[in-house]
């Protein structure tokens, strides 16, 4: 069971969370499908009211951040007009993945976030709770979910929970995962946010045998198929870029991990790498990360993104050959930490988050998870 605090202060458009820099809004899409006509839209607000980037985080959000507080009611209004909003009551747990080149799960992943919507019981689920959608291939399921579903064959498939799980046709997965979430709502004792907060006796295991979990790893930036993987840079996203994603595409899919799956990309991928996408799957930019730090987050004084950026001038100026994903953070909270990451925490120097990018595993020691 979970030593934390009760309190959950996950964002949403309607509970805003105060930064140093002002407000703070994270806008959920299930499966991480969006139009690159909203992302505009989103980016034009961003630019508009507050920071004009916007973010990506590690669940395939979207976030606002350096907004007025309160909110000005002309940004809500103009948020809720994209469609990104179509539920008050269940705004912060609509928190969930899906494998992103496997367009068979969409009708799953909307079926399922229409009954999550229709559930009143629901709208109590914490706001780090994570549900998670994938293929035979494992995508996402490196995740870290509290309740997942892997469809196997147009007949078979895995519910998990934790360690456990059953076989579920996905015929019955919606209804199957609902029932695990109502189960936490109605017995996770105060202070669990996750099914990994819960006692091996509780009634979310009920029907659960161990199981193993056949995760693939995060999908690397590049060409895949007819599709191209496209790494965000610290997972800013800029206007212009998303001016360019709407030129390839109608539709994109943001990832777990602070990329863009542009479906019919492939033939544009240059097009993208001039935007400032990254779309080789080594490089610096391919596997640094940073939470926001200093000076808009009061948790540090470390400021993250530039020792970040820094890092990637030193590697590129050195010819350096980097071999690890890496993520920067100024505290324990170690916000937006990937499940293949090296974590540096508070580091000091350029020179240690290079090293951490560059050196083998013996050489590295400091912050690793």
């Amino acid at each position: 069971m979970s030593d934390r605090a009760p309190l959950d202060r996950c964002p949403g458009l309607l509970r805003p969370f105060l930064a140093d820099d002002g407000a703070l809004v994270r806008l959920r899409m299930p499966g991480g499908r969006v139009a690159t006509s909203v992302l505009a839209d989103v980016a034009s607000l961003a630019g508009r009211f507050g920071a004009p980037v916007v973010q990506l985080t590690s669940r395939g959000n979207l976030q606002l951040r350096a907004l007025p507080s309160p909110l000005p009611p002309a940004f809500v209004e103009a948020i809720e007009a994209t469609g990104l909003l179509p539920s008050a009551t269940h705004e912060r747990v609509r928190n969930i993945v899906a494998a992103p080149l496997a367009r068979e799960l969409d009708p799953v992943v909307e079926a399922f976030d229409l009954a999550l919507r229709a559930n009143p019981r629901l709208a109590a689920l914490p706001g780090r709770f994570l549900f998670a959608f994938s293929d035979a291939s494992g995508s996402v399921l490196s995740e870290r979910w509290d309740v997942a579903y892997q469809q196997l064959t147009s007949s078979t498939g895995v519910l998990y929970a934790g360690q456990l799980g059953r076989e579920v046709r996905p015929a019955d997965a919606v209804g199957a995962m609902i029932g695990v979430a109502r189960r936490f709502v109605e017995s996770a004792p105060e202070g669990a946010w996750n099914v990994r907060d819960l006692p091996d006796d509780s009634p979310v295991f009920d029907g659960l045998d161990p199981r193993a979990v056949s995760a693939a790893a995060p999908l690397r930036p590049g060409v895949a198929g007819s599709d191209v993987v496209c790494r965000v840079p610290l997972g800013m996203l800029t206007a212009e870029q998303v001016d360019v994603l709407a030129d390839v595409a109608d539709t994109v899919v943001v990832t777990p991990w602070r990329s863009i799956v542009v479906p019919g990309g492939a033939d544009r991928a240059d097009t993208l790498l001039r935007a400032g996408l990254v779309t080789e799957p080594e490089g610096p930019w391919a596997r640094i990360s940073a939470c926001v730090g200093a000076p808009s987050c009061r948790r540090t004084t470390v400021t993250t993104l530039d020792l970040a950026r820094s890092a990637v001038e030193m590697v590129a100026s050195r010819q350096l050959t980097v071999e690890h994903d890496v993520h920067v953070v100024g505290c324990e909270r170690r916000c937006g930490t990937g499940t293949s990451d090296r974590v540096l925490v508070a580091p000091p120097t350029v020179d240690e988050v290079v090293t951490a990018l560059t050196a083998p595993a013996e050489q590295f020691h400091r912050g690793e998870q």
